[in-house]
């Protein structure tokens, strides 16, 4: 019992961190929000036109920033398709290398979307096993089935986490193998931006890892509510 209460607060602690930074980040550089002529959304036309790919559509969002693979669509959060900031227009690059990469029929993607999709099934099987568990030790009226349902829904619930960190480097490539490169060579950024830009592309490559991990939190308050 004390291992359960020194671990907990780690948890929340290594699971809060890496997205607070993102965010951190993100906002950092949303100011001054008149820093560029282009925004997102004009940025990722620019981007796209410029490798051929004028057959992907960009639009807004509110699911968060973020290519579709399925639809060719590169969307953007309001803030970023309307921004005129180094994060508008940052993001929006690293999101056209996404579609840069399907275009090449870059493999890391095309598995990353598949292992995406099975933890989302993962992730409410995990939900509805935990949401099962007081019901199954009470029928049953031994712990065990308890525990076995506890440790499935972590497992399941805990899958993201471990999903978004196998397919980092697919995120780190679009970021510095792409974006940046794009960025450079078209010389979009002012001189002084490009170190600052890099953090913006570490950041969105973090930022499903980040989500990732406060799926953790759900975890620990399932734990705290099974102990009452």
């Amino acid at each position: 019992m004390r291992l359960l209460i020194l671990v907990i607060p780690l948890l929340l602690l290594v699971a809060w961190l890496p997205g607070w930074w993102v965010r951190r980040t993100m906002e950092k550089y949303h100011r001054p929000e008149d820093r560029y002529r282009y925004s997102g959304a004009a940025m990722a036309r620019e981007l796209l036109h410029r490798h051929g790919l004028t057959h992907v559509d960009v639009e807004t969002t509110k699911d968060g920033d973020h290519y579709d693979p399925g639809d060719r669509t590169v969307r953007l959060s309001q803030e970023n398709y309307h921004g005129h900031s180094l994060t508008a227009v940052t993001v929006a690059a690293h999101e056209v290398g996404h579609a840069v990469q399907h275009a090449r029929g870059y493999r890391p993607l095309q598995l990353r979307g598949t292992l995406v999709a099975a933890t989302r099934h993962a992730q409410r099987l995990g939900a509805i096993l935990m949401i099962g568990i007081p019901i199954i030790t009470l029928i049953t009226r031994h712990p065990a089935p308890g525990i076995l349902f506890f440790l499935a829904g972590v497992l399941s619930m805990g899958m993201a986490a471990l999903v978004h960190f196998v397919t980092l480097p697919t995120e780190l490539d679009a970021s510095f193998r792409r974006a940046m490169p794009m960025l450079r060579e078209g010389g979009y950024l002012h001189e002084p931006d490009y170190r600052h830009a890099e953090r913006i592309l570490r950041a969105a490559a973090y930022t499903y890892l980040a989500q990732s991990l406060a799926s953790l939190l759900n975890i620990a308050s399932w734990f705290r509510y099974l102990r009452r």
